[in-house]
């Protein structure tokens, strides 16, 4: 009876998905599930031009349910057809497997106008490409996604989920197209992936714990960032993260941790970031927790690698710097500035500490 239930669960998804122009199609893997079918949306009316879907449970099952995107899902390009924070959103569902080879094409280009998050602090972001609330035991893998809405990938409230060999894309000047945003979440793991956007490759928000990014490419973007945390009140604590063996070349930032200064207590603890790879990288090392303030003083234009602004109520502490080396790219010397931390180095450390 279960499996009946989760086989109905899938023909219900992918008869719904079909908003996309498509040669291809979303079915369940045979040996996802014992005595199951594939199910070709075409064969079920698909047709494009429709709307995204929800695909909600609560939906389990013995063994995980593969989802095979193959072929180009082109979502539609209006923005009041959308209510919700995603296209194709996925909730309370244990045990998933999104794969395929496929594109998911969010049509971002012609909707980026309606972001106003520059202007207005209380916007609204345009849907996530693919929204996961709720979800446990979930592999993404070896898909593309481009131009999304908004997040190309949000994963919330969610435990033990996977992603990999994932290529994400987005024109450098798409605003608020991060590549995966994380929050609320435990045991999230991002690694081997290629991402080009216009904002964080990665960022990891309030309520992350255990989240580590192995192997990403960064290129451009903003870099890998945690936060902006602090925005909401009560906000629950980052704790243990770890980002290595990357690279980031053309971003405009590094790996960076930004907060708000007038947030509620909260913390950001356990964080390590290890052998990355930097190549014209503007601001490579970067601790703010004044986020938001626009200082009135011009600009003094030295080229700072390692700039640390924390907050002199809550100082940042057991900061480490082990083998710092960030030459700059021309004949300026770059330089290292601190403010309310407390740091130990050791190894090399160019530019030298502050």
């Amino acid at each position: 009876m279960l499996i009946k239930t989760v086989i109905f669960a899938i023909l219900i998804f992918c008869s719904s998905l079909i908003s996309c122009d498509t040669f291809g199609s979303v079915h369940s893997d045979k040996r996802g599930l014992v005595g199951g079918e594939i199910f070709n949306v075409l064969t079920y009316g698909a047709k494009p031009g429709r709307l995204g879907t929800i695909f909600q449970g609560p939906c389990k099952s013995q063994f995980p349910i593969t989802i095979q995107v193959q072929g180009t899902l082109q979502a539609f390009s209006d923005i009041s057809a959308y209510s919700g924070d995603g296209w194709i959103s996925f909730i309370e569902v244990q045990g998933l497997i999104l794969t395929g080879g496929g594109t998911i094409d969010g049509r971002g280009n012609g909707l980026w106008q309606y972001n106003d998050c520059k202007t207005n602090p209380n916007c609204i972001l345009l849907p996530a490409s693919i929204n996961m609330i709720n979800v446990s035991n979930a592999k993404v893998k070896s898909i593309t996604l481009m131009n999304s809405m908004g997040f190309h990938m949000h994963v919330m409230n969610s435990y033990m989920i996977r992603a990999y060999s994932l290529t994400i894309i987005a024109p450098e000047d798409s605003p608020d197209t991060d590549g995966i945003h994380i929050s609320k979440s435990n045991t999230v793991k991002v690694s081997r992936s290629i991402m080009k956007t216009g904002d964080d490759c990665v960022s990891v928000g309030q309520g992350s714990t255990n989240v580590t990014i192995n192997k990403i490419t960064c290129v451009p973007g903003h870099g890998i960032s945690v936060g902006s945390l602090g925005k909401e009140p009560k906000e629950l604590d980052v704790k243990g993260l770890i980002v290595k063996n990357g690279a980031l070349k053309g971003t405009t930032n590094g790996i960076r941790i930004k907060t708000y200064p007038t947030s509620d207590p909260s913390r950001a603890a356990g964080i390590l970031f290890q052998d990355i790879i930097m190549d014209k990288v503007l601001n490579p090392i970067i601790i703010d927790q004044n986020k938001g303030i626009k200082s009135s003083i011009p600009s003094l234009v030295k080229i700072i690698a390692v700039n640390l602004m924390c907050s002199s109520l809550v100082p940042c502490q057991n900061v480490h710097f082990h083998n710092i080396d960030l030459q700059f790219v021309g004949n300026a010397k770059p330089t290292a500035i601190c403010d309310n931390a407390k740091v130990g180095y050791s190894g090399v450390q160019f530019p030298p500490p502050w």
